[in-house]
């Protein structure tokens, strides 16, 4: 009972670590070229290999060690890379500055 717990909780993260990788490569390819230029990261064509090679382990070498590497590069894509791009590409809030609060600009007390 509680190796068949532990199988489908296995299973469960195997899906996840798939599903985020496979959404990070979308969102890899999506994105411009100039855009990786501009925001300074690596090309696109580094993204998409890594990637591309991640969704690959996940789907055929079951192997846990490369599963987490390919789990961090994702996270390192999804949490760094694609703010960035976003930003750079218009994506991110329009308008504004840096002081402005979620309800509109902050003007000290003023």
């Amino acid at each position: 009972m509680l190796l068949e717990a532990f199988g489908s909780f296995l299973q469960l993260l195997y899906l996840a670590m798939l599903v985020l990788a496979v959404v990070a490569l979308v969102f890899a390819v999506t994105a411009r070229e100039d855009a990786y230029r501009a925001a300074d990261k690596q090309k696109k064509s580094f993204w998409l290999i890594i990637l591309g090679v991640t969704v690959f382990v996940n789907l055929v070498i079951p192997i846990l060690f490369l599963q987490i590497a390919g789990v961090i590069a994702s996270i390192v894509f999804m949490v760094d890379v694609k703010p960035a791009l976003k930003a750079v590409s218009g994506g991110g809030r329009s308008g504004g500055s840096s002081s402005d609060g979620p309800y509109g600009p902050y003007n000290g007390g003023r």
